[in-house]
């Protein structure tokens, strides 16, 4: 074993805020023999975007606040102080060095726009002495695995999944170790409360598919309660297309998307599962899941701030308009398609919607309204509880036309609603505020 460091190592959490399965945190608890953490509430993320919405919205707002609370009991119980701030980590950052004499910072990388410009403005900020170091955290597949040049990722998901499958292994957990109580250092910062953040508080929508707390405490409840309590997992193919109530689906995408749970926690407790009750399609199912969700971000590595832009990776021209009466409609719920306004409400009271749903509204908005799919996809960056950045724009551009989607399909969204919803039990509880 390496030789412990006298000087402090600095965490500074992004989208992995959990304490299983962390390689920052284990890095820096192998590394130094003092560890510190910080979390940055930063005021950019609660600002207004180009296209008029703020850029997080109360409902992950709040997830968010319950996520960091969390976290702070769980590094707490490590011995490790988590500091709190509302302010940018480019304002901070360096001052937290000074202050502390870290020689090491250690985070998750990020490759997209604004967190690149983040980290850049930090590295300007700090000595050539210390040390950043990143590391991929958010995958099933790890990049180091997978290509050495992500310019060859297939551009088709079948080819990319089938490879990953035959040809790459998936990496162990990582395991972290507890410090000793006199690594806790006294702590004068305290987390925001939602007020502070810019929000009323509100209690969750009583009819909402998705009550659940955020945090990594309540993410490992939910996959024990999916797995091993219910067995849900073992019908998940045959209910992931459901509309209402709390298990249809896994729910994991939210702490997936804060990173208070790993990809690779959920496969190896997969993995668990079927060791005590059997494999079928299901199973598999989740686990395919978890690699469309790497895929989009491999496709974010390999297209860039290409899956920002209005023509998609494949720089596709459509005639779009931006009519705002029209989205606003959109957005209310109050289009002439009584299945896209249900998913629409539901959205705009719980900020949860089904993957279903949001095949069907993102079709409706960009296919037959013709609207701008970005304005769509800033939307749902706003509002959605599990907002990913690479999920969210490579669905997004796969409806719009400009993705990865090789037979430009466009929903009926009528059909779907006859087919997912033929008792029009979802479209009731929206549409005319009924309980289930």
């Amino acid at each position: 074993m390496q030789e412990k460091q006298n000087n402090i190592g600095l965490i500074w959490f992004r989208n992995n805020l959990r304490t299983q399965d962390n390689i920052s945190l284990k890095k820096a608890i192998d590394n130094h023999k003092k560890v510190i953490a910080v979390y940055f509430f930063d005021p950019k993320h609660f600002q207004e975007d180009e296209f008029g919405f703020k850029k997080t919205e109360k409902f992950r707002a709040k997830f968010l606040l319950e996520t960091i609370i969390d976290l702070k009991e769980n590094l707490a119980k490590l011995n490790i102080t988590l500091l709190t701030f509302f302010e940018s980590p480019e304002d901070k950052i360096s001052f937290l060095v000074d202050e502390f004499s870290v020689d090491t910072i250690y985070t998750q990388k990020e490759w997209t726009k604004e967190e690149v410009e983040t980290n850049n403005l930090i590295k300007n900020t700090l000595s050539e002495k210390v040390n950043f170091v990143e590391d991929y955290d958010q995958f099933l597949y790890h990049p180091e695995t997978v290509s050495k040049n992500f310019e060859k990722i297939p551009d088709v998901f079948t080819g990319f999944r089938k490879k990953l499958e035959k040809y790459v292994a998936i990496l162990p957990e990582s395991e972290v170790s507890k410090l000793t109580s006199d690594n806790l250092v006294e702590n004068s910062t305290s987390i925001p409360n939602l007020k502070e953040l810019g929000f009323d508080d509100f209690e969750a929508h009583r009819n909402s598919a998705f009550p659940f707390k955020g945090g990594e405490t309540e993410a490992l409840k939910r996959l024990n309660h999916y797995f091993f309590e219910t067995k849900k997992v073992g019908y998940y193919k045959q209910t992931r297309n459901g509309l209402v109530g709390i298990d249809y689906s896994t729910k994991f995408s939210t702490w997936l998307a804060n990173g208070s749970l790993s990809a690779k926690t959920i496969y190896y407790k997969i993995r668990e599962y079927e060791q005590e009750f059997g494999s079928n399609q299901s199973t598999y199912w989740v686990i395919f899941e978890l690699i469309w969700r790497d895929y989009f971000k491999y496709i974010s590595l390999k297209y860039d701030a290409k899956i920002f832009k209005i023509g998609g990776i494949l720089d596709r021209n459509y005639d779009w308009n931006t009519d705002k009466k029209t989205i606003q409609k959109w957005i209310n719920g109050e289009t002439k398609d009584d299945f896209v306004n249900a998913n629409m409400i539901e959205l705009k009271e719980t900020g949860w919607m089904s993957n279903r749903g949001r095949q069907n509204v993102a079709s409706y908005f960009a296919k037959e309204l013709l609207l701008d799919w970005r304005i769509g996809a800033a939307y749902f960056e706003s509002v959605l509880l599990d907002y990913d950045v690479h999920s969210n724009y490579g669905n997004w551009m796969y409806v719009a036309g400009v993705g990865n989607d090789p037979r430009d399909r466009k929903f009926n969204t009528q059909l779907q609603a006859d087919r997912y919803d033929s008792n029009h039990k979802f479209r009731k509880i929206w549409l005319h505020k009924t309980l289930f």
